[in-house]
């Protein structure tokens, strides 16, 4: 799952699982004690849990950051721009795991409940990670739509015609969506062995042409989804959705909301690999 609905607002999953661990975590770490000094500070533990968690995303996006340099030079400000999903994950973890170990070993009162809690933590954010996966398709959904310019049915395994593949759904009355689109069209241009499929949710073929033509976009390969079956075959309720799968049609990673330059090549750095 990538994403759930709050209504009429579709919020990301990872950052709100995160956030619950953090929070969880942390109240069970201040709730934990072991006698003696820490029955003083209970929220002692809980602060040190919930700083870790800030260490840990400072270093997870500082290593993605200089892992992608390069790509980030010419943009510096996207470096700021959270909603990429670029994050050293592993990075992440040690640096919040060596940040919880330094303040056990300066307070040895608060071991006990730096481990509870952080373990928990951990625990609770592996597990609903895991949770949130089951029964999402890791491979090209066996679904079949129109495409704009010739009006014939094709299934998704048809359109990627073998090819890594960057899938993105979208809709013209999406805010995000017509953010990003002018990037993701001069990426389709300028790629020449990651194919681009971008998949209309729920508009007419009138619709979508109107709005190509008023925004200049020279999208090749788009494909509608009258029915919006792909959102949530796919595990996603809101828009922007964009869906990297290798050559063979396996799913290696998605993201849900915008996406800025610097993002979407280092994905494409990664779906060459992957031919």
């Amino acid at each position: 799952m990538l994403s759930i609905s709050l209504g009429p607002v579709a919020l990301p999953v990872a950052p709100v699982l995160l956030l619950l661990a953090v929070w969880g975590a942390s109240w069970l770490a201040s709730r934990v004690t072991s006698g003696g000094a820490d029955k003083g500070h209970p929220t002692a533990a809980g602060n040190a849990v919930f700083n870790a968690a800030l260490i840990g995303l400072l270093a997870a996006r500082l290593a993605h950051l200089v892992l992608h340099a390069d790509l980030y030079a010419t943009t510096p400000w996207s470096a700021l721009d959270l909603r990429d999903g670029g994050w050293q994950v592993p990075t992440g973890v040690m640096a919040g795991a060596a940040w919880l170990a330094w303040q056990g070993w300066r307070s040895p009162a608060l071991r006990r409940p730096l481990a509870v809690g952080g373990l928990s933590g951990m625990v609770f954010w592996i597990a609903a990670t895991a949770a949130t996966s089951l029964g999402q398709t890791k491979e090209l959904p066996e679904l079949v739509f129109s495409e704009l310019d010739t009006a014939t049915e094709v299934s998704l395994s048809q359109a990627a015609r073998g090819r890594p593949l960057v899938v993105n759904l979208w809709a013209s009355w999406c805010g995000p969506c017509r953010q990003e689109m002018p990037m993701l069209a001069a990426a389709q241009q300028h790629e020449t062995v990651v194919g681009f499929l971008f998949v209309n949710q729920g508009e007419s073929d009138s619709a979508v042409r109107a709005f190509l033509t008023d925004q200049g976009l020279p999208l090749r390969e788009v494909l509608l989804d009258r029915g919006s079956k792909l959102g949530p075959a796919v595990g996603s309720r809101g828009l922007p959705t964009t869906l990297f799968y290798d050559a063979r049609g396996r799913l290696v990673d998605a993201h849900f909301g915008v996406l800025n330059a610097a993002a979407l090549e280092s994905r494409l750095r990664q779906l060459r690999t992957t031919r």
